[in-house]
This record gives structure tokens, sequence and C-alpha cells, in this order.
């Protein structure tokens, strides 16, 4: 299997996947076999990735020492974000209001399912996260070693920052600290190449559970809804970022390609954690200082899901389109401000798009139980939304670095030895 490239190995799991899965549908004797294989690959992943976050963010923020600099990538961040994830949901609109994949849908032909966790999460967040200016305070951290346990990716970067500034303001003290966390990142990154080992079976396992619940056959009565959906997220890469791309200077097919191996793994994983320290590394082969890859690439994690909030749009008036329900201008220019707001408010909650459409729903008056026709062919969707997110997050990267004027391009033979 070493002569096999990794991306290779994960196909062919994937593949492996889909058969098993579609030879053993609905039988959940073999999902229960299949899914404590996926949920191992998974939790392996997740268990490294506050580590290396933190670790590599320390190091390079320690390495800058300039909080000042440090402010302008912030700044420019969260501005590139917004933009881009505004264009993401203008797009996702736009794309629902040309094909009208909701209109002529029978729902007596659909298979509801159950969304009352989703529900829950999101009277939870509702509570805890009433106003963006609440969203903010919570990124600072009263207990960084909480916010680490419950893996609150702002709350650690928040924290990592500071403490980075604190080790490089210090001198020579503070070597010693960032000795012990340089030593922390390269033992995480040597975990991760590690655990990808593991990623053909994680693959395999978690795609073979997805088509033995819900089978092929449960794409065809929202067909329409699926391939409009994948239609405007390749035209959103190809096109959108496309533009950004050769804006800032770099191609976005040589971008794909480069990261070939993650946007297969996130494909069929439906998880962006699991490929984001490989990104994070891939793109510093490029040319991308390790401070701001280290920083903008978490951060997008939470402010710049493009495939997410795409989504997000184009659902909402898919729904409104199955129920008949005539949504004005007025109506979807207040669906984009919302979501321009929700969307930034509970990054990182599980089934974070589903929260996220239940409190849009709800605010601008279309009927959440719409959600419950869709639910089940999520996961597809997720798939597909999560590779936008990953592509989205590694231009982020490199577009900041060419704004900053730190690029330094590298050779392509380098690259490709390095990746």
């Amino acid at each position: 299997m070493k002569r096999i490239s990794l991306a290779t190995q994960i196909f062919i799991g994937l593949v492996l996947g889909i058969i098993v899965g579609a030879i053993f549908f609905g039988n959940p004797t073999a999902a229960s076999y299949l899914q404590p294989i996926g949920d191992i690959f998974l939790r392996l992943i997740k268990m490294i990735v506050i580590p290396i976050v933190l670790s590599s963010i320390i190091v390079a923020v320690a390495g800058v020492g300039d909080f000042k600099q440090l402010g302008k990538i912030g700044g420019k961040s969260i501005l590139y974000f917004e933009i881009i994830t505004t264009i993401a949901i203008i797009v996702g609109i736009a794309a629902a209001n040309i094909f009208h994949p909701g209109t002529g849908v029978d729902m007596n032909h659909l298979q509801q399912t159950d969304i009352n966790s989703y529900v829950e999460t999101a009277e939870t967040q509702e509570d805890s996260h009433s106003s963006l200016i609440h969203t903010i305070v919570e990124i600072v951290p009263t207990n960084p070693i909480a916010a680490i346990a419950e893996g609150d990716m702002l709350a650690v970067i928040f924290f990592s920052v500071i403490l980075g500034l604190g080790i490089s303001a210090i001198g020579e003290k503070g070597k010693p600290v960032l000795a012990f966390f340089q030593g922390v990142a390269d033992a995480m990154f040597w975990a991760t190449n590690q655990i990808m080992r593991f990623a053909p079976f994680g693959v395999f396992a978690l795609i073979g559970v997805t088509v033995s619940k819900f089978g092929l056959s449960s794409l065809v009565p929202l067909g329409k809804l699926v391939l409009t959906v994948y239609g405007t997220m390749i035209f959103f890469i190809i096109v959108i970022l496309g533009l950004v791309a050769k804006m800032a200077g770099y191609s976005i097919f040589k971008l794909i390609k480069l990261l070939k191996d993650e946007l297969i793994l996130a494909f069929s994983t439906a998880s962006s954690e699991s490929v984001l320290p490989r990104i994070m590394k891939k793109v510093e082969t490029i040319g991308c200082p390790k401070h701001i890859s280290s920083f903008v690439i978490p951060t997008g994690y939470s402010f710049n899901l493009d495939g997410s909030t795409l989504y997000q749009a184009l659902a909402a008036i898919f729904i409104a389109q199955m129920y008949g329900i005539d949504m004005s201008i007025a109506d979807q220019i207040s669906l984009m401000l919302v979501l321009m707001v929700t969307s930034k408010g509970i990054a990182g909650v599980p089934g974070v798009s589903f929260v996220v459409l239940l409190a849009t729903l709800g605010t601008v008056g279309l009927p959440i139980e719409g959600l419950a026709f869709i639910a089940g062919i999520d996961r597809i969707l997720d798939m597909g939304r999560t590779v936008v997110n990953v592509i989205g997050n590694s231009l982020a990267a490199i577009v900041i670095s060419k704004w900053e004027g730190q690029f330094n391009p590298k050779n392509d033979e380098l690259v490709e030895k390095a990746s």
C-alpha cells in the first residue's frame, strides 16, 4: 500500500464503502460494525486538532512578536471572510431563484427525519448566543484550560495569540517555553501523519454507514436539490474562488491539485477538522508564512464557511418554494442579513448548518418543519459543502499572505516533495 498515494487509498476506501453500504442497505448490523471504525478515526483527528492549533499559533506569534502586525492580519482576515461569505449567500439565493429546486416537490413522497436534537441545540444556542456582541465577548475565555477541553476554537486562538505575544515579550526567559510548544507542534504533526494511514479505513466505514442507512434511492425524490447544491458549489469554486485566486496571482486549479488528498478525505468524512493540520502545512509549502496560515485557517473554520453559508441560503429558499411561499426581494435581503449574523454566531456546534437554518427559518418566518424533509440527505450535501469550506479557507491564507506582501512562492518541484 505504500506505493499507492494517500489520495488513491482514500478513493478506494470511498468506492468500497459505497459498494458495501449498498449491499447491506437497511441492515443495522452492518452499520453497527462499521460505525465504531469511523468514529475512532474522527476521534483521533479531533484529539490532535486543538494541540496543533494551540502550539502552532503560539510558535508563529512568538516568532513575529508584533501585536500591531497581528492586529492588521486579524482585521484583514475578518474583512475578507465577511465579503466572501456574503458573496456565497448571494450565490446560493440566486441559484435557488434560477433553478427553483423546491418548486413542484411532492412532500407526500418525501421521508421525514427526526430533527428534535437540532431543535434542542438551536434553542440552547439562542439562549447563550442572543447577540453577535455576546458571541464576540465569548471569544475571550475566562478559563483557557476549559476552552481547550471544550474545543472552543475561537477562545483557543485568542489565548494562543496572547500567550505567544507574552513569550516574545519576555525574551530569553521565554525560549524554553517556546521550545516546548515547538516540540508539541512537531510531535502533533508527526502524529497526524501516522493517523492519516488509518484514513482509508475511516472513510470506508463512514461512507458505508451513510449508504447503508439511507441508500442511494433516498436521493431520487430530492435529486433536483442535490444537483442544484452541487452545481452551485462547483460554480462557486471555479468562478468565484477562481477569480479571487486569479486576483491574488494564484490558480484555483493549482490549489485543488495541491489539496487533492485533503479534499477527498474532507468529502468522504464530511469533516473539515479531519484535514485542518494538513492544509495548514500544505499552504506553508507553497509560500504562506507560518504565522498567517496558523492564524487565518483555524479562524476561517469559524468565520469563513463558504460552502455552509451558500447551502444555508439555497436550502432556505428551497423550503419556501416547497411550501409554495413566495419570498419578495425584501424578504430575501432580510434572509441574507440574518444569515450573515447567524452563520457566525454558532461556529463549532455539531450539525452547525442545520442549527443555523433552524435559527434563520424561524427569524424570517419560514416553516422549520421543512428541514425534516431534507435531513435524511444532509450527510450527502454536507460532504460537498465541506470541500468548499476547505478550499475557501486554504485560499484565504494565500490571499491574506499576498495582501500582507509576505507570500513567498516556492518552486513546484519543492512543493511536490514537501506535500
